[in-house]
């Protein structure tokens, strides 16, 4: 019993970006689970109001909050932190989720992302969430943990963070390389430049009691087409894709006293995709 209360985080302030995607519901539910005020934020105020609503059928309404806000721009940050603390006391947890993510069905249709033809404007503009998104949160909700000398920073990356994209999986019936589908480099370049940010952060506060870590996961099934399914299935030793609700305990266990002394690790749940 004594070990399982390692894994409570009862009223500590918890920080989503991202907040209105698939994965950021997921990460509010593993919190509120054990005990967390949670705190949903996003550019967008449609999905952040559905996941909003998704979780007051399920959770106590007190227990959560969601806040729009652009990782992208210093100045919204730091009004996101004002807003919080006024509410809160202090902030204790920072996932950073936020980014743009070419699934399998966006992918599909745009040409654009295959890397002959993909624009400097989209490069920039998805290193701006997802890259500079996480150090910019990092950098502002960081400093503040820094002041109290205690504090979880969570970096959720992906499969790709470890392994290349497997092109072959968004072609149908087993055709050459077709021009029109690829998952684009900045996904990768993403993925693998926060695992850089991760062990930085992670020695680098690490004197002020704040721990930094990463999950990289693999593929949610959430209807994706049935031959990007099966080749994916084709390519992880469980022969299937991750369920929804799947990363909930590595979450709170990353985010709780029970991995103390775990810092700096990217901690991999991808079915064993990235070891065969």
């Amino acid at each position: 019993m004594k070990n399982l209360k390692k894994f409570e985080i009862k009223n500590r302030t918890a920080l989503i970006t991202g907040g209105g995607g698939l994965f950021g519901f997921e990460h509010a539910c593993a919190l509120l689970e054990v005990g967390a005020f949670v705190i949903l934020s996003d550019i967008e105020s449609k999905s952040l109001k559905k996941n909003s609503e998704r979780l007051s059928k399920i959770y106590n309404k007190n227990n959560f909050i969601t806040i729009k806000m652009d990782v992208t721009k210093e100045s919204s940050i730091k009004s996101c932190l004002k807003k919080i603390k006024k509410i809160r006391k202090k902030i204790d947890i920072l996932i950073n989720n936020a980014s743009i993510n070419p699934t399998s069905k966006k992918i599909k249709n745009n040409s654009n992302n295959r890397l002959e033809s993909f624009s400097l404007k989209n490069w920039n503009k998805e290193i701006s969430v997802g890259l500079t998104g996480t150090f910019l949160c990092s950098k502002i909700f960081g400093t503040e943990m820094s002041k109290d000398k205690k504090g979880v920073i969570i970096n959720i990356l992906s499969d790709l963070s470890v392994i290349s994209p497997d092109q072959r999986i968004y072609q149908k019936n087993n055709k050459k390389i077709n021009n029109k589908f690829a998952k684009p480099i900045t996904y990768s370049a993403i993925k693998t430049g926060m695992l850089g940010l991760t062990r930085y952060i992670a020695t680098y506060w690490a004197h002020k009691g704040i721990r930094c870590n990463a999950i990289s996961p693999g593929g949610i099934y959430d209807n994706q087409d049935k031959f990007f399914v099966r080749k994916l299935n084709k390519l992880i030793p469980l022969g299937r894709m991750a369920e929804k609700d799947e990363y909930r305990s590595a979450i709170q266990f990353l985010c709780s006293d029970a991995s103390s002394y775990m810092n700096g690790h990217n901690m991999i749940m991808d079915g064993g995709r990235s070891i065969w």
